[in-house]
């Protein structure tokens, strides 16, 4: 990996713990944006062009296994759509979400330009609803308040940290 050298605290071992939980090198890791409330890295900041030269939108991202499960059923219960279906309906509930979108652009704009991917956030916003993933890292990593539907998600969520840390998920013969 190749973070920026404010990735953490080494000596918590927040890289390796990134690396472990998805299974693989992370790309592009500026800082860690948010941490469960067992302690560990649930959603990291990446820079919005990997060191590859790739453009990467996604500048709030979910790395905690046990955070990425709960949000998926989420997503497989439909509450996308729902989400979805109110946005077309509700006129202030559109204006948070675009907000949200201007938000997470200018959060990205403070790690770079990158004039590939001017104008697009993440998720689907400003119009769309379209990973519950990327809202709920935005949500986790900036606080409520900012973006609607990641609030509304992460109240859905079931508290995936409660059972024991979220690092025994990675460790062999852990009953996480």
């Amino acid at each position: 990996m190749n973070p920026s050298p404010d990735f953490g605290d080494p000596a918590a071992g927040d890289a390796s713990m990134v690396a472990a939980q998805l299974g693989r090198e992370p790309r592009g890791v500026r800082a860690v944006a948010h941490r469960c409330p067992c302690g560990e890295v649930d959603v990291v900041q990446t820079n919005p062009r990997l060191p590859d030269g790739t453009p990467f939108p996604t500048t709030f991202y979910a790395t905690c296994p046990r955070l990425t499960a709960a949000i998926s059923t989420l997503e497989s219960e439909g509450v996308m759509k729902q989400m979805q279906d109110r946005l077309a309906d509700d006129e202030s509930l559109a204006a948070a979400y675009r907000s949200a979108h201007a938000d997470y652009l200018a959060r990205r704009a403070e790690l770079g330009s990158v004039p590939e991917i001017d104008g697009i956030s993440a998720g689907g916003m400003p119009s769309r609803v379209k990973c519950l993933h990327v809202l709920v890292a935005h949500s986790l990593a900036v606080g409520p308040g900012v973006n609607p539907f990641g609030d509304e998600a992460l109240e859905l969520l079931p508290k995936w940290w409660e059972r024991s840390p979220c690092a025994d998920v990675l460790r062999p013969g852990s009953e996480a």
